[in-house]
């Protein structure tokens, strides 16, 4: 964010920290019973909790979970203190605050199904490979078939016992994943592709604020 947003989980957008949005998604979905928000040091999980009393929760219950060092082991944390009664999980980036509440209940029935989904939208642009990162000087240029390549979003959805078991066996070997499909492919496990049509915008940089401002307009 270039040194101009602090925490975007606390940014203000159209008036409300960047997490509340996403908490008001999926409180209007109807597909959860609780919440677990993971926080980065007790400073956060403070501004955090002050941040979530402007929304109204409806009675929701909160867990707090204290991050890892990276996203795959703030996931891992999270998992780890969910109820014995827990069954399904919706794994969220705060950075995606435009998150629909149509898109989660979708996710919701393809997870139910399949056990674990994922919303995605096909890419639009041209993808090309190059044989060696960071080598962009008159580099090798590998055409790859667009009519296969999806972009994943989040939420991502999975049967607890399953993304668990993911994440027990990446702690476990020192892997490195990005997502949590990755981690599920890691023990196996297939996810089911739901497109999302919807904005689903992840804020990245400080533009990304404004633009999504104006989605939320619209």
């Amino acid at each position: 964010m270039q040194g101009i947003i602090a925490d975007k989980a606390l940014a203000p957008l159209n008036g409300l920290p960047i997490l509340c949005h996403s908490i008001r998604a999926f409180l209007a979905s109807g597909c959860i019973d609780r919440f677990t928000i993971v926080y980065r040091n007790d400073a956060q999980k403070a501004e955090l909790a002050v941040a979530l009393r402007q929304i109204d929760l409806q009675g929701m219950p909160i867990d707090w979970v204290l991050g890892g060092d990276q996203r795959q082991g703030s996931v891992y944390n999270a998992l780890r203190i969910q109820a014995k009664t827990c069954t399904h999980v919706f794994i969220h980036d705060s950075a995606r605050p435009l998150v629909s509440a149509n898109s989660i209940q979708a996710l919701h029935t393809a997870v139910l199904r399949d056990r674990a989904a994922v919303l995605a939208h096909p890419v639009a642009d041209t993808i090309k490979r190059i044989p060696t990162a960071g080598q962009l000087t008159q580099t090798e240029l590998e055409d790859l078939d667009r009519s296969r390549l999806w972009a994943m979003e989040t939420p991502q959805a999975f049967a607890l016992p399953d993304i668990l078991k993911a994440y027990q066996h990446v702690h476990d070997s020192g892997l490195r994943v990005t997502d949590d499909t990755a981690a599920a492919a890691t023990i196996g496990l297939h996810s089911t592709l739901v497109p999302n049509h919807a904005a689903n915008l992840k804020i990245t940089t400080p533009s990304d604020l404004s633009y999504a401002a104006w989605l939320l307009q619209q």
